[in-house]
């Protein structure tokens, strides 16, 4: 790609923003398209029911959406303690429970398979520690972790503290895009790059083999390929910095 990058910003608006701020003080041109918002999906009295009844030792936060909405229903600082392990999956969600005051950790690696690389999701330390797990994410989504950690004996619960209502935009919306000389689509998740490709023609030779398809992980990847798509970057990570990064690499590579 020898154009200068024109950037396509799928996430919801707030982050959305943040993302284009931060590219345009590097000089990268962008526009932000929300294709969907976040809505809050449980309440208090919910919250402490489920806390109560499983007794969680481990609590396992999916996003950063996951810990403001489900923070939203009921200070987080209200049913965590110190006994339980806190575990972040990516930088995003571990600077979100910092910000609150919650200490966690976080795997090197931002996924699942990364959460179960951790020493103490071992079978030997599920079995002895932390039998009662408590997955805090939006509505629905990967099962993969917690499939893993019930073969590894654990009883694994959600609780879906936000769902995902899509913005109601048709084709007619993303027309526009190659006129305005987008070149660059960031995807955040599998759920997001369906709704993209359902929305644009693909079969379009400039979407399927010129248009840049920057992901965050190889899952996601795997699945734009399954797709079609061709000119696909894996950022490894959905947080600004990463995107930046990965961005500004491609920049370079152009000039």
């Amino acid at each position: 790609m020898s154009k200068p990058l024109k950037v396509a910003i799928t996430r919801p608006q707030q982050q959305g923003l943040a993302l284009q701020q931060a590219l345009l003080e590097v000089g990268i041109s962008s526009i932000c398209q929300p294709l969907f918002d976040y809505r809050l999906n449980i309440t208090e009295s919910a919250i402490a029911g489920q806390v109560e009844k499983l007794q969680p030792s481990m609590v396992i936060f999916i996003s950063a959406a996951a810990v403001e909405f489900a923070n939203q229903a009921s200070p987080l600082t209200t049913w965590l303690d110190s006994k339980q392990l806190i575990v972040a999956v990516g930088k995003n969600t571990l600077t979100a429970l910092a910000a609150l005051g919650i200490q966690a950790i976080c795997p090197d690696i931002h996924n699942s398979e990364g959460i179960l690389a951790l020493p103490q999701c071992a079978p030997d330390q599920i079995r002895q520690h932390y039998k009662n797990i408590l997955i805090v994410r939006g509505d629905g989504g990967r099962e993969f972790l917690a499939e893993q950690l019930h073969v590894s004996g654990a009883h694994v619960e959600y609780l879906e503290s936000y769902r995902r209502e899509w913005l109601a935009l048709t084709p007619q919306n993303f027309n526009l895009w190659q006129q305005q000389n987008i070149n660059t689509i960031i995807i955040t998740s599998n759920a997001l790059l369906k709704r993209v490709v359902e929305l644009i023609d693909i079969t379009d030779n400039y979407w399927q083999n010129t248009c840049l398809w920057l992901v965050v992980s190889e899952r996601i990847a795997q699945t734009a390929q399954q797709l079609g798509l061709k000119n696909i970057v894996n950022a490894n990570s959905a947080n600004n910095q990463s995107i930046l990064s990965t961005l500004l690499n491609m920049e370079s590579k152009n000039d």
